[in-house]
Order: structure tokens, then sequence, then C-alpha cells
């Protein structure tokens, strides 16, 4: 199933896609699906983040992007950086090289407190596709990741949410800068698995429906400079652009 938030007259509003375009929803995260009997075409949707996350969590040291082992490491990242589908990023200008990220995030679907490998899952209402905008050269001097990660529209997240991804754990990763695609990768490259993220996180926090946790960029950041056109695309969930300004 596919969900997403979009805009309408009423403000925005979750909605579910069929064959005749978005049927609008009540709630994505009930048990069972209420309808309010709305609809937008598809080509006059405009999408919104999919979700409106009161927690945001980024994963650091995902042994993936290092040549040594480094444990899980979570780090909040200001909801107040989301936006959604077809974004104008505003990069932090004088502060050095800006990267976008590609990322698997998952969308949370109800409270969630130490989760184990076998229940990590059930938590989840399904997936979407993240850029994780970073200020890189604040990294070094920023072991907290706020002005590294903070920006105007510095988290993309969409284009929407599949709820039905065979494996999390192999999810193929593809991004472009300008339609030239300079990076491939995937969820099978992470250091740390979709599961274990997720046991991790639950260990220490209590995550409730709503909530996103970015699991890594397995090698799917590029720099980016302002004109540049970005598309990064996951495998069964879709693609999700934005414009570097």
């Amino acid at each position: 199933m596919r969900i997403a938030r979009i805009e309408t007259s009423n403000g925005p509003s979750h909605a579910v896609a069929d064959a005749t375009g978005w049927r609008h929803i009540a709630d994505p995260f009930a048990a069972e699906l209420v309808f309010t009997g709305g609809s937008t075409a598809f080509d006059e949707a405009v999408l919104l983040a999919p979700v409106d996350p009161r927690v945001l969590l980024g994963i650091a040291q995902n042994k993936g992007n290092n040549d040594h082992l480094l444990p899980i490491q979570a780090w909040y990242k200001s909801p107040h950086t989301v936006t959604g589908q077809n974004a104008t990023i505003e990069i932090v200008r004088g502060v050095g090289q800006v990267n976008i990220e590609g990322e698997l995030a998952v969308v949370i679907g109800r409270h969630a407190s130490k989760l184990t490998p076998q229940n990590a899952l059930d938590a989840v209402l399904g997936y979407t596709v993240a850029n994780d905008v970073t200020n890189v050269d604040q990294v070094p001097i920023d072991e907290k990741n706020f002005q590294s990660k903070s920006g105007p529209n510095y988290t993309p997240l969409g284009p929407w949410i599949e709820t039905e991804i065979a494996d999390p754990e192999s999810v193929p990763t593809e991004v472009a800068i300008n339609d030239v695609v300079l990076a491939e990768s995937g969820s099978f490259n992470l250091g740390s698995t979709v599961v274990e993220t997720l046991v991790y996180v639950t260990s220490w926090l209590d995550l409730e429906a709503g909530d996103v946790v970015m699991t890594g960029a397995p090698r799917t950041f590029l720099p980016v400079q302002p004109g540049d056109r970005v598309d990064i695309r996951l495998e069964g969930i879709g693609t999700l652009s934005s414009t570097i300004v």
C-alpha cells in the first residue's frame, strides 16, 4: 500500500493510492483505514513530506562508510528541517562542502519500546526515501551533528510511504545529480541492519507512530552546489527529487 500526505483546500491530508488517484483517509496509523470521501487526481497532487514526525533520528557510524568497525550511534535531527517532494534546499553558505545523502527511512507505525530482532519490523508502518543534507566540513567541530545537519529544508522525505517492502535489508539505492547517476548502493551495504538499528534505538528511546529513523547512507552521499537537481531512487518505493539553491 502506498500512503502519501498531500495538500488540500482543508490542509494536509493523508491519502492512499488506488487506480483512480489518491483517496483521502482520516488516520494512516489506524488499525482499520477510514476513507473520508475526498480524493485527488495523481497529476493534481502536491506531495508533502509523508509524515510530520515528532522524533527524527539519524544513524551515525554505520560501518559501511568506514574501514574499521564502529558501533551504532543515533543522533537527533530537528523535525523543523523536514520537507517533501520537489523541495528547494537552500544550502548554508560559507561553511564548506555540503553533501546530500540518499537513505532508506523507516516510518514507525505504533508505540515501540525495547524491540527485539523477532518483532522489530512489526512496529513499522512502512518506508520512505530520505535526503539527509549535511554541512560536511562542520562534522569535525560538531560532534552532536547540530551545525552539520541544520539548514532550511535539510531533510526531504518522500515521495510517499510504501508499506509493502519484501525485504528492507535489500533495497537498492540510486543517486543522480543533474540526471547523471553517480552513486549506486543499497540497504544491503549498511554496516548495521534495519532491524539492528531499530532494536538499538528502542533500547534507549521509546518511539511513537509517525516517528522517523533514517538508517544511514551506504556510500550514497555526494557533494552538491547551487543549481543542482537531486534524484534519489529507492527500488520498490520511488524517487525523491529536490533542487539545490
